[in-house]
């Protein structure tokens, strides 16, 4: 169990070079929580040689700070998903489970949460440059027309 929660550790300082990181690590998460027998099955064995190959073979592009960003964000029912690209390439990719509370949320909430989380973890690499922002949810340009705005708009 300890050597599991060690290799997920390593792994998860490589996780933004990882695409859909934590689909590919739930199997594992899943194992290492106290309610659950730890029987070592294909699933697990699949989980792990994946994550494996996608450490060892991920390519790993320098961005260039003169060039344009772009912030592509994807929700679904389980995770938020990003990918921070340049010139048709990623740069870095990041993605996490929703918690609870937020699988309550409506699909434009979660689109905006998904969002405000990017800007967040590529901060240093957004900060004062003009980027665009891809999401699949056109509502969400409804809020840029609007005036007044709710707390979690904001």
């Amino acid at each position: 169990m300890t050597e599991i929660r060690s290799f997920l550790s390593l792994a998860g300082y490589y996780r933004r070079f990882v695409q859909n990181f934590s689909r590919v690590t739930l199997p594992l998460i899943r194992l290492t929580r106290k309610d659950v027998k730890f029987i070592w099955d294909g699933d697990y064995e699949k989980a792990f040689r994946k994550l494996k190959y996608s450490l060892t073979t991920a390519l790993v592009l320098v961005p260039k700070s003169n060039k344009l960003y772009v912030v592509y964000t994807n929700t679904s029912k389980m995770e938020l998903g990003y990918v921070l690209m340049q010139n048709g390439r990623g740069v870095a990719y990041a993605s996490r489970q929703l918690k609870p509370h937020e699988r309550n949320y409506p699909t434009h909430v979660l689109e905006l949460t998904a969002i405000i989380f990017a800007l967040k973890i590529w901060r240093c690499y957004l900060y004062g440059v003009k980027f665009k922002i891809f999401s699949y949810h056109k509502s969400l340009k409804y809020l840029f027309t609007q005036q007044d705005l709710n707390l979690r708009q904001r």
